[in-house]
């Protein structure tokens, strides 16, 4: 009788163990996922925020260029009439200094023409002086 008690309580310490193993492993499994699923948050997490601050510096980038270009047109508008003006104004006086200057060209193209065929008749008369 003594022997069948202890195998009874023996018995129910094995199976008390075996289920506090158990219940240890749960134990231990559960903190894994927990660990696993709190890594993964904070991965998406990262992943949200490194996205998102790109995302609002390509639209920062395209709202400055959208801002340039519009600030480059309005400087052509107001640019324009003037460029307009000053080159109507400086008309009569590009066209004066080229009629002065034409005939000088002219007459100095023809110089140097002269030269040049002075420069070739004496170089053709040189073999000939050498034989």
């Amino acid at each position: 009788m003594k022997f069948s008690i202890v195998a009874v309580l023996a018995f129910a310490m094995v199976v008390l163990h075996g289920s506090e193993t158990d219940a240890a492993v749960v134990k231990r499994e559960v903190p894994t996922d927990l660990e696993s699923l709190s890594k993964y948050f904070k991965e998406l997490s990262t992943l949200l925020t490194s996205t998102t601050q790109d995302l609002v510096q390509k639209l920062q980038a395209q709202e400055l260029n959208a801002k340039a270009q519009a600030y480059l047109e309005d400087g052509r508008a107001q640019l324009k009439p003037l460029a307009d003006s000053v080159q109507a104004q400086l008309q009569p006086l590009t066209d004066s200094v080229q009629a002065q200057l034409k005939p000088l060209a002219d007459s100095m193209q023809v110089q140097l023409l002269e030269l040049w065929n002075k420069v070739l008749d004496s170089a053709k008369a040189l073999p000939a002086s050498s034989k």
